[in-house]
Order: C-alpha cells, then structure tokens, then sequence
C-alpha cells in the first residue's frame, strides 16, 4: 500500500499539468457588435502550447439562431498588426451540414511552417451562409513560444 502513494501523487500531478500542456481554451471577441445569427461561446486550441512544424487544431464551439445548409469560412491572421496569412474554406468541409438550429463545433487544423516566428498573433474568423449573409465574425489571440515551450508540447 506504501507503494501506491507515490504512484497516486505522481498521476494526481499529471492530471493536475495535463490540461496545461494538451489544449487551452482563449477569450474571444465579436470583431463588429452586431446581433449574430451564430453564437461563438469559445475556442480550444491543441496542442498548447502551439509548436512550429507540428499540426495545431483550433476547435470552435458555437450556437445557431437558425439552420443553414453551407457556406465559407473564412480567415485571416496577423502579426503583430500585419497581415501574415489568408485561407477560406467550404463550411461544411470544417463543421457537419447542415448546421441545425442549436450547438455545433467548427474544427481547423493546421501546420505551422518551421519557420514560423514566436510571438502574438491575431486570428479573425467570419463566417457566411450559402446565401453570403454573415453569420459571425470573431477574433482571438494565440503565442507561438519559442524552443523550450515546443520541447514541452512535443513531450
């Protein structure tokens, strides 16, 4: 019995530092006050801390005010102000359509270049339906830190 003490302590710690190293979830802002048909209540990032060269999924949980069948997606993200980087995706191919009056999650995974460099960055996601009316429009904050935060998100 003596044994499972150490044992205990080392997987308490664990589940302790787990949620820390695996995913986190960041503040997100409506880019215009505006009364959006899609709700966003929060972004997931895994793993994080975010490492250059290795896949990051961005996990984006949202509500409808009503159905829609399509749309796009997109992004744009920024570096310290500047315009870095540009992508729109089909919605559907990010999210299950069609989008049912109710919860659903929007996940993009990406893989960072190597070359990436640490530091802040802005990410804006607009959303529009099949018939190009807006239906949200966010911004949130994401660090890509330097080597030693990547070794520990590698570990």
């Amino acid at each position: 019995m003596v044994q499972l003490k150490p044992l205990t302590a080392l997987l308490f710690s664990l589940c302790l530092l787990l949620p820390w190293i695996s995913a986190k979830s960041t503040d997100v802002h409506y880019y215009k006050k505006a009364n959006y048909d899609v709700k966003v209540s929060g972004v997931e990032i895994t793993p994080f801390p975010i490492s250059r060269g290795k896949e990051t999924t961005f996990s984006i949980a949202a509500s409808s005010d009503r159905a829609f069948s399509g749309g796009k997606l997109t992004i744009d993200v920024s570096y310290f102000g500047f315009h870095v980087h540009g992508e729109t995706h089909d919605l559907c191919a990010k999210t299950a359509c069609p989008v049912s009056v109710g919860d659903f999650v929007i996940s993009h995974s990406q893989s960072l270049p190597g070359i990436t460099p640490p530091g802040s960055y802005t990410l804006k996601m607009s959303m529009v339906d099949e018939n190009k009316k807006q239906l949200t429009c966010i911004t949130f904050y994401f660090s890509i830190g330097l080597t030693a935060s990547e070794t520990l998100a590698s570990s």
